[in-house]
């Protein structure tokens, strides 16, 4: 009896564990479902999720529109009109961003960090 009772409180903390962990990495890298392509041209903004592994940020328009952006060695990333890291970025920041659109996706020229 006491090596049933003893499996399941096991068994039950080892679910309790992998819930919880599973949640948290859940939490941590959110997807955004819907994503909008624009005309060229520049947009404001909020940076709604920043992803500094795939030098990638989401910029959530005033008209609430979607703009998923993929960094290239091209685009200038400015604050204060001069140029700065990647990781000067941080989500919740107000941006302008120049796009260019090219086929289905856009290719960030320019962002400004308003801030």
């Amino acid at each position: 009896m006491k090596k049933i009772v003893l499996t399941v409180a096991v068994w039950v903390a080892t679910l309790t564990i992998f819930v919880a962990c599973n949640n948290n990495q859940n939490s941590s890298s959110e997807e955004i479902e819907h994503t909008d392509v624009v005309p060229s041209g520049t947009y404001t903004g909020v940076a709604e999720k920043v992803d500094p592994d795939e030098k990638e940020i989401y910029v959530k328009t005033g008209d609430g529109k979607t703009l998923e952006l993929y960094f290239t060695d091209n685009t200038q990333l400015l604050q204060n009109e001069q140029p700065v890291e990647f990781s000067a970025l941080a989500e919740g920041q107000n941006l302008e961003v120049t796009v260019e659109k090219k086929g289905e996706r856009l290719e960030p020229v320019t962002v400004k960090i308003m801030e």
